[in-house]
């Protein structure tokens, strides 16, 4: 039996996340609302004499996108012999285009037995994009004022659009590096998918952030709009690296970004929430920014953990 180390991007519009959802009384059951149940389907493909079990490096949720993630799996032949690496990738890639699911296999490649994506990795970079107005409407309670703004339809439920004015990205630098670093992350937590109280001790909810960088994005739009895009956004980019992450923290601490960025808070309010680590210290002023604007950008690992002995 080989294992082998899938990378693959997706567009996660329409899918309820990357991880399957297992009942176990009903142990048929294939998800097919999420990325790794559609994967699981797919490899059967190659019709293995072992039961296909994924285990997947990163979980994202409903709306999220990847444009680099990770599973491994182990298969095994009837002849006992391995599959050909870029077999596995050119046939995955036409069983999920056949089947027209927004998945695509980046690479494949055979990996020690011990290797495991999740524990494997040495950190992931999500990116979270935005575009700003640059002439922002200013009120923003008249009824339609975002329906009526331009949107691209090659960016609709892949970008932020921000349609409010100000907005300092200076300010919003400064105070991003203030999440650099080891800290209690529970304030930027959200709590619906682990409810044990013990997931709100600090041994659960203490992260490292590597680095955050904000920097000018650029729009996905083609022909006439990409001119018009130009015209009206100003795109950014704002890149969260780091080990691991807690439920919907970068979402939070975009959120935050952006609420400080716009002038609905300040700086002592972010402060607050670092410095004094609680579910009820969250600011009810804040937004999570919207799932669609994530991605997962990379998961990174030693290139030394991914390599066989006799290759």
């Amino acid at each position: 039996m080989f294992r082998y180390l899938l990378e693959f991007s997706y567009i996660g519009t329409g899918f309820r996340g990357i991880q399957k959802t297992i009942i176990k009384s009903d142990p048929s059951f294939v998800d097919l609302k999420s990325v790794q149940g559609c994967l699981d389907v797919a490899l059967q493909v190659f019709r293995p004499v072992n039961e296909i079990q994924t285990v997947i490096s990163s979980r994202t949720d409903a709306g999220v996108h990847a444009l680099h993630s990770t599973l491994h799996v182990d298969l095994q032949r009837a002849d006992v012999s391995p599959y050909v690496e870029e077999t596995i990738t050119g046939v995955l890639n036409r069983t999920l285009y056949k089947q027209g699911l927004p998945i695509r296999l980046i690479n494949t490649r055979i990996v020690p037995d011990t290797f495991h994506c999740r524990y494997s990795a040495l950190g992931r970079t999500y990116l979270y994009r935005i575009a700003v107005a640059k002439n922002g409407i200013k009120d923003l309670d008249t009824q339609n004022k975002h329906f009526e703004s331009f949107i691209p339809v090659e960016e609709l439920d892949r970008c932020h659009f921000l349609h409010k004015a100000p907005f300092d990205v200076e300010r919003m630098r400064q105070a991003s590096r203030m999440f650099v670093g080891r800290h209690d992350f529970r304030t930027f937590k959200s709590q619906d998918r682990q409810k044990s109280a013990s997931r709100d001790h600090p041994m659960f909810t203490v992260r490292r952030i590597d680095e955050i960088n904000i920097k000018p994005g650029r729009s996905a739009c083609t022909g006439v709009n990409a001119k018009l895009a130009e015209e009206l956004y100003d795109y950014w980019d704002i890149e969260v690296k780091g080990k691991s992450f807690l439920y919907k923290q970068v979402r939070r601490i975009v959120g935050s970004l952006i609420a400080l960025a716009t002038d609905r808070i300040n700086e002592k309010c972010i402060y607050e929430m670092l410095t004094i680590p609680s579910k009820h210290n969250w600011d009810p002023r804040l937004q999570i920014a919207p799932a669609y604007g994530l991605y997962l950008a990379r998961v990174h690992y030693n290139e030394e953990d991914l390599r066989v002995n006799n290759k």
